[in-house]
């Protein structure tokens, strides 16, 4: 039996992986739980799972859970309690589904442990692919993507030659605004950005797809993951999110890995990998799909992309700065305090103005972080 400690356990991913376990619970054990504000479904996770330990980021928030759970398990709290659950809670398989950069130091620390990482926490490898990669290879590491896109390439990727590629193409559903134009974002409400064509997930992931931040912070996850240049990374609008991503290989062939907009599959994959579970659950019926359409994504329109291609160019610390910053425009915008069309703007005008370290270690990765939040706080109050 496979302990998993889940890191996000009352957000989409969260509740999809105990689902997982719902289905296979011969198979896997969660062991410890984290939230950020919502302890009245973690109440409901501990009944159900039995958990050793959980973590409630809000500290306030994790007193009231203690006096509503007793001695049931142990509570931690903050960024510290999901630091030390992932240095002392007793698992194989880590899931970190928590959104932002907090997920970086728990993943650390499960690195070095040499446990398994489920990442769905793309922001790691944005932040700092170069030391968790270089980490994972001298403890020897799996980490499996759970981004259905990434999960997809890795997939089509089993028993191929990376000399034998010749670009990923990553798919992207267009989010709520494919078909508005660009002077039409200026207006768009937050409850049109919240509504997302095909997938259900978070306000801040929703937020990243409408603005096609979300994969462009991909593009940098799968040029870490994959070990290819920028050039080699294509991404290709794909409304119906039923191809979640293709290779194609040097003498043209292309491998495509299919299904219904489901993030129980690419879960489920990178928790049993190498093997593959019979699981009834999702099914893709394809006479039931009238067509699948490609189009170019509009580098004009989504300038957030076009940026994200950039900051690979520039390196060092200048992906930690796009993050930080994305972080709090979409926050801001989620709160009312600037409209849609400024969130690009926010995240350039921070490229402009922090200092990009181009050594960038957890140090330097730390200090940018820090300073991007620092400028951007003070000047957009």
């Amino acid at each position: 039996m496979k302990k998993i400690l889940l890191l996000g356990s009352t957000g989409s991913i969260g509740l999809n992986t105990l689902e997982i376990v719902r289905s296979f619970p011969d198979e896997f054990k969660i062991t410890g739980l984290s939230t950020n504000t919502n302890i009245s479904l973690l109440t409901e996770q501990i009944k159900e799972f039995s958990p050793e330990t959980v973590v409630v980021r809000d500290s306030s928030k994790s007193a009231e859970l203690k006096k509503i759970i007793g001695e049931k398990c142990e509570v931690l709290s903050g960024n510290d309690g999901l630091i030390e659950i992932s240095k002392h809670c007793d698992y194989d398989i880590i899931v970190t589904a928590v959104v932002g950069f907090t997920g970086l130091i728990p993943t650390i620390e499960a690195i070095k442990r040499k446990k398994r990482i489920a990442l769905a926490n793309k922001e790691t490898l944005v932040v700092a692919g170069e030391v968790i990669t270089e980490l994972c290879k001298q403890y020897n590491v799996e980490l499996l993507p759970v981004d259905s896109e990434h999960s997809a390439i890795f997939q089509c990727l089993n028993g191929e030659h990376k000399n034998e590629i010749n670009k990923l193409i990553l798919t992207a559903s267009g989010g709520p605004f494919l078909n508005k134009n660009k002077n039409e974002l200026a207006g768009v409400s937050i409850k049109d950005a919240l509504t997302h064509p095909n997938w259900k997930m978070g306000n801040k992931i929703t937020i990243d797809s409408a603005t096609m931040m979300n994969k462009g912070l991909e593009v940098i996850e799968a040029y870490w993951l994959f070990k290819l240049p920028k050039e080699k990374i294509e991404v290709i609008i794909h409304p119906q999110s039923i191809i979640h991503s293709m290779v194609e290989f040097i003498d043209g062939s292309i491998k495509a890995q299919m299904s219904t907009p489901n993030m129980k599959l690419p879960i489920l994959y990178a928790l049993t990998y190498p093997n593959r579970y019979s699981y009834r659950s999702v099914r893709t019926d394809f006479k039931k799909i009238n067509q699948l359409t490609f189009f170019e994504p509009d580098f004009d329109k989504f300038t957030c992309l076009k940026i994200a291609y950039e900051v690979i160019e520039e390196g060092g610390t200048a992906p930690c700065i796009l993050n930080a910053a994305n972080e709090i425009a979409v926050d801001k915008f989620l709160n009312g305090k600037i409209n849609f069309i400024q969130i690009p703007e926010i995240i350039k005008d921070a490229l402009d103005k922090v200092n990009n370290h181009k050594n960038a270690t957890l140090e330097t990765i730390l200090e940018s972080d820090f300073r991007t939040r620092e400028y951007l706080n003070k000047k957009y109050l």
